[in-house]
């Protein structure tokens, strides 16, 4: 007699690249370990508290609604990502208990509320930096200058900012930007250690190119085309750490790379708007939080077609 085999049959995919959720979001957390450095270089010892505090409260916060969840708790350092990525997006001098509750809200609403890891709709970090800007407006454009270690911070206005006084000449404010000695949120000031952060992610294929340069060149583009210096708002805000840590989301952007294109494109059209028309100097937050609202709609239009289907009328 011949033996019987029995065939398994299973949904997709069915190629692992060998790279499993932990070790994506281990390898991210390394990467902004770049642009974290710059941030408790620059600004000291609180920049460090409020990194450490909103990292905290996120792993906290995930282990206490897993177990209200009746869900097992694993370290995939998803929110060890969340509640660094929301610490480098806020004002150094953030109060470390305003911290807790952006970082709290950020795991127990955004993302848990809907489901955990994979369900949630929008960026986490981003919309926990969204609610903290609508509860705290006043810290939350609370800025100082670099200051290194000293104990004492002076108060200033971002390169965004209408107040913002930099160097006379165009040279010195892109070198002043592109090293990040200038006043912003923790990791969003140092354009050259985000860079670093970024290429590492796309030299270890974590990240899709597509994404940041979508993005970073539709800001640019249409920052020229409205006759404004395109360099210093690639360089100035949040517009490098959203383009190469924040936008390329898996959970939150399109599946396809024509969809990302899409989104990226949609985030820099906006992302301009809001800096040149809007009532807020700076545009990234909201721009990303916008088309994740929408990316289930491109998802639906942007799709790849089946392997072996056909059009109705199609030989």
């Amino acid at each position: 007699m011949m033996e019987e085999k029995r065939i398994l049959i299973s949904p997709g995919p069915h190629l692992w690249s060998g790279l499993s959720v932990s070790k994506i979001m281990y390898l991210v957390a390394l990467a902004l370990i770049f642009p974290s450095a710059a941030g408790v270089y620059f600004f000291g010892y609180h920049a460090l508290s409020v990194i450490a505090t909103s990292i905290a409260t996120a792993v906290l916060t995930e282990y206490i609604a897993k177990r209200l969840r009746k869900r097992a708790f694993s370290m995939d350092w998803s929110a060890v990502v969340t509640g660094l990525l929301l610490a480098l997006i806020l004002p150094p001098m953030t109060p470390l208990w305003m911290v807790v509750i952006g970082s709290a809200f950020s795991i127990g609403i955004v993302k848990e509320a809907f489901g955990g890891l994979g369900h949630n709709i929008f960026n986490p970090a981003l919309a926990g930096r969204a609610f903290m800007a609508a509860c705290f407006p006043a810290e939350m454009t609370t800025w100082v200058l670099p200051m290194g270690f000293a104990a004492d911070a002076v108060t200033c206005a971002t390169p965004l900012n209408e107040g913002f006084v930099g160097p006379m000449d165009n040279l010195s404010l892109y070198r002043m930007l592109f090293i990040g000695n200038v006043g912003g949120s923790i990791g969003e000031t140092s354009a050259l250690l985000i860079l670093v952060g970024g290429l590492l992610l796309l030299a270890l294929g974590i990240i899709n190119w597509r994404i940041p340069v979508a993005y970073i060149g539709t800001v640019a583009l249409l920052s020229f085309a409205m006759g404004q210096d395109f360099i210093f708002h690639i360089l100035a805000g949040g517009l490098m750490l959203g383009a190469f840590f924040m936008a390329t989301d898996y959970v939150t952007s399109p599946i396809t790379n024509k969809g990302r294109i899409i989104f990226c494109i949609g985030a820099g059209i906006l992302t301009v708007i809001i800096r040149l028309f809007g009532g807020m100097p700076e545009g990234v937050c909201f721009s990303i939080l916008f088309m994740n609202a929408i990316t289930p709609l491109i998802d639906r239009y942007v799709k790849v077609r089946p392997y072996g289907l056909k059009k109705a009328g199609e030989k």
